[in-house]
């Protein structure tokens, strides 16, 4: 079984899978520096299929992998596209390139993704309780939080049952067997589009 925890900078992530599931973490990717500045989606995609490689190798060494952060990343893609921080040309590529590795069964979706999303505030008072972690970018972070939970309920209106709103590992599901299923992928990101559009005839997000 694969699991992901995910969730904004301060929300806990990796102390959490630290504390109970420390046989099984998959780190989460830190930034070595050698990264190039026009990264393009292809690379950022290869960086997360590795991470996707050392989910299925921890799996089958321990039958568990919890990742500290989700390895299908596109979610940050997403937010960032949704603040206008990014061309939308952008993530357009980065949903072909990710669908494609999707489609060769080298990124997948986790079997059940747990997600906290506290309250600004609470993100911040975390943050100021702990001045020896450094927190890169944490003010852009805290403003990603309301496009990640979006990203995660297209996931769960896609696929119910698939999210928990909570750190909280008890009663995991089994393994399922659509972790490469392009039509999932598909659903979660027409989801996305239809949400942004009911949202605009709403009103200013």
């Amino acid at each position: 079984m694969i699991v992901v925890v995910s969730g904004p900078s301060a929300a806990g992530k990796t102390t959490w899978c630290r504390e109970h599931f420390t046989d099984h973490v998959v780190q989460e990717y830190a930034p070595t520096g050698a990264e190039p500045a026009d990264a393009a989606p292809e690379f950022w995609c290869e960086v997360n299929c590795g991470r996707w490689r050392e989910a299925l190798l921890r799996e089958a060494d321990t039958g568990l992998a919890v990742c500290d952060d989700d390895p299908m990343k596109l979610h940050y893609t997403w937010s960032l596209a949704r603040l206008g921080l990014v061309e939308p040309a952008v993530w357009q590529r980065e949903v072909e390139v990710n669908r494609e590795a999707v489609a060769a069964g080298r990124l997948g979706f986790a079997d059940l993704m747990l997600v906290s999303i506290p309250a600004t505030e609470e993100l911040w008072r975390r943050r100021t309780g702990d001045p020896a972690r450094r927190r890169r970018n944490f003010e852009l972070h805290v403003r990603l939080a309301e496009p990640l939970r979006e990203w995660y309920q297209a996931v769960e209106r896609a696929d119910p049952g698939r999210v928990r709103w909570e750190l909280r590992a008890d009663d995991p599901p089994a393994e399922r067997a659509d972790r490469y299923d392009t039509t999932l992928f598909d659903a979660v990101v027409a989801g996305l589009a239809q949400d942004v559009s009911r949202r605009s005839r709403c009103g200013p997000v």
